[in-house]
């Protein structure tokens, strides 16, 4: 049996020439009160439209083009900001990103070397002494056992660079406000991205949304009219859509604020690359606290984060030229070509929208105008762009008229628990970085209840400016602390201090990077999916939960959870089309299976659904044995036979999973499990299958 040409190395599965991959099929209308109609007056309509051209907004627009749904994006931002902001991928989000045409492949050959970015460091000054460090890459990251493909570490805009060439290669445009005309019936909206239209006002009317941009146009503010059938809020963490449709986000407001200033420096890059690579830097002196991102060693790309105290420090005291000051004393040394491109400041929150969907169905909030995170362990965007691929096939099959409009109640309640665990465990995560000040006697605490002190007891009595020196003179005095003096061995304290530091890095309590049980093995406990039928499922085993510190990914083929991966020519992952919204049967060739399998096949027919077969064979099993596929899923040719590959574990893919052979699943086309059961339990296979797709296109439950 030939294998299928691809990357890895070691073979898992091989595939038999015959089998056709999938089935086309034909279109079905959209629905009627999606398609356009009353309310709306003269209003240009589309069937969705997306408001913010940020990464999440970017792949949603990509992955619903793809599937063959029209829409627009609209951006209040002139230009695409240049502000490095997020960088880190993680397994999942790569693991999408390997559909996109081939977006993960350019990220890969794209980023920083892997051995620039790492580490963690912890020191005094760029130059000065390294207090530890912390490996955050493991050997099973390179031999890719859990996923096909490793984390990744590239800046937010150079990401939105490639999204943008991947939709202008699928007829997407990106339009400014000068090459637009004044009127908005003489535009074709469909796969546009509108710059400078800020979205200012949203109407419900009977078959959509009435949306309101403003847009300046050679100095002149215009007001335009866009129809939806669909909103999708991408707008980011101060989302307007959010505001608009009167959603509240619960959870805990200003963890922290912060000066984000992004700067260029290459002569610091060679520095780090050649004495001391690392991710992060974070930096503790007498003079200045803060944490470095090296966004990129190579062209000496940085971000530093800077902690502040409204309103005895203010965003405006923060001049190109103090931050130059504390970006040499953080340094250690002056690099002579230190270029400050950007100062923003920003606040830290964890909160999750208390809703996922207004409007009848109609608006919905994705990514950071759902959750805001610490990023300490960088969830926010991965999040978002999960969000977007949970999303974009249920919008897809609901707009062809396949599944009901309750489908999209499923997006809430499959993803905003996801965003609560990660919030939880961002704002954990945030606690464990911040033990590494405190073991140093930089106690963040300590500079929180000093601040707050001083807000009660003198910010009514003295000025602003005296507010200030008092707040920094305490503060310079706490970072006497990390001084040479009290920071070394000879001393007792600092020997205490030191000793701790490292117990913390030891044991792997410092802030972490990657969390591979919850990038992976997060599951949805309720929602597009036929849970009932695996006996050894439980309320318990179902809800959304890790061990608190263990970063072990376990392989498990639970309704609700990600298919799991096993390496070879191509990952089990790859059996799920990347170009339409595919379900796929996973079997082994057994009689019953095969019985369910066709039912499977006929009933997805009826429900005008993509789908196919796949049967997983014993390895070594003759090519005559492989035909019976043929005859026994006939009339149907959408199928693969794939030949497993021995591990060296010797355990075969269904052991890895733990379930047997007898075990049948569906897997959605956002790859995670729809259903499972064992074939021979199966009295109906017609009867069951249809029950199967009702359930998760949600066709027997009542609108919302």
């Amino acid at each position: 049996m030939p294998a299928i040409a691809g990357g890895g190395h070691g073979r898992l599965f091989a595939v038999h020439r015959g089998a056709t991959w999938w089935l086309h099929r034909r279109r079905h209308p959209f629905f009627s009160s999606l398609a356009g109609g009353g309310g709306r007056g003269d209003a240009p309509h589309l069937p969705v439209l997306i408001v913010g051209a940020g990464p999440v907004g970017l792949v949603l627009s990509f992955l619903l083009t793809k599937f063959g749904i029209k829409c627009a994006v609209i951006e209040k931002s002139v230009e695409f900001t240049r502000h490095p902001r997020a960088h880190f991928i993680n397994n999942r989000t790569m693991e999408i990103f390997r559909k996109l045409d081939g977006l993960a492949g350019e990220i890969e050959r794209s980023q920083p070397p892997v051995d620039l970015w790492r580490k963690f460091v912890y020191c005094t000054s760029l130059s000065g002494s390294i207090l530890g460090s912390v490996d955050h890459m493991k050997q099973e990251d390179f031999d890719k056992v859990i996923s096909p493909i490793s984390v990744a570490h590239f800046s937010q805009y150079k990401l939105v660079d490639l999204l943008l060439k991947k939709l202008e290669g699928i007829g997407f445009q990106t339009c400014f406000p000068s090459e637009i005309c004044s009127s908005s019936q003489d535009v074709m909206l469909e796969n546009k991205i509108l710059m400078g239209h800020e979205c200012t006002s949203l109407q419900q009317t009977e078959e959509g949304i009435l949306v309101g941009a403003s847009v300046n146009i050679e100095g002149r503010i215009q007001e335009r009219k866009l129809h939806c059938g669909l909103l999708l809020g991408t707008d980011g963490a101060r989302s307007t859509v959010r505001k608009l449709t009167g959603i509240s986000m619960e959870g805990e407001r200003d963890l922290q604020k912060l000066v984000s200033v992004h700067f260029l420096s290459r002569e610091l890059g060679r520095y780090l690359s050649s004495q001391r690579p690392g991710m992060l830097f974070f930096i503790f002196n007498p003079d200045a606290i803060g944490v470095l991102v090296a966004h990129d060693l190579e062209h000496g790309e940085f971000v530093l984060q800077i902690p502040f105290y409204p309103p005895q420090q203010m965003f405006e005291d923060f001049s190109t030229k103090v931050c130059e000051q504390i970006i040499l004393k953080l340094v250690g040394w002056e690099p002579p070509d230190v270029q400050v491109l950007d100062i923003k400041p920003w606040a830290m929150h964890a909160e999750v929208a208390e809703k996922y969907i207004s409007c009848n169905n109609r608006v919905i909030l994705v990514g950071d105008a759902a959750h805001r995170f610490p990023p300490a362990g960088g969830f926010g965007m991965n999040t978002g762009i999960q969000d977007a691929h949970n999303l974009a096939w249920k919008l897809c099959l609901l707009l062809n008229g396949v599944a009901s409009s309750s489908i999209m109640q499923t997006y809430e309640s499959e993803r905003r628990p996801v965003a609560v665990f990660n919030t939880e465990l961002s704002v954990e995560n945030f606690k464990a970085a911040m033990s590494i000040p405190a073991a140093l006697g930089l106690d963040p605490t300590v500079a929180n209840s000093v601040h707050q002190v001083i807000n009660r007891s003198l910010g009514s009595v003295i000025p602003r400016n005296l507010q200030k020196a008092v707040l920094e003179g305490l503060f310079s005095i706490g970072r006497a602390q990390v001084s040479d003096y009290i920071l070394n061995e000879k001393n007792p304290l600092g020997s205490l201090r030191l000793a701790r530091l490292r117990s913390i890095l030891d044991e792997g309590k410092s802030l972490q990077l990657q969390f591979p049980a919850e990038d992976l093995g997060f599951c949805y406990e309720e929602g597009a999916l036929v849970t009932e039928d695996c006996a050894e499922t439980t309320q318990k085993a179902e809800k959304l939960k890790h061990p608190k510190r263990s970063s072990e990914y376990i392989p498990s083929a639970k309704v609700g959870s990600r298919l799991p991966h096993m390496l070879g020519v191509f990952s089990t992952l790859d059996l799920v089309s990347g170009d339409k919204p595919e379900f796929v049967l996973i079997t082994a060739p057994l009689k019953e299976s095969y019985e369910l399998a066709r039912a499977t096949l006929k009933i997805a027919d009826e429900f005008k659904l993509s789908a196919k077969v796949c049967v997983i064979w014993p390895q070594g099993s003759p090519d005559a044995e492989v035909q019976k596929s043929r005859s026994q899923l006939a009339p149907w040719t959408n199928y693969v036979d794939v030949e497993e590959v021995p591990r060296v574990s010797g355990r075969s893919w269904w052991e890895i999973c733990k379930i047997s052979r007898k075990s049948v699943i569906l897997v959605r086309p956002d790859e995670h499990i729809a259903w499972r059961t064992e074939s021979d339990v199966v009295r109906d296979p017609d009867s069951e299958a249809r029950r199967v797709f009702s359930q998760v296109m949600c066709l027997n439950r009542h609108l919302v």
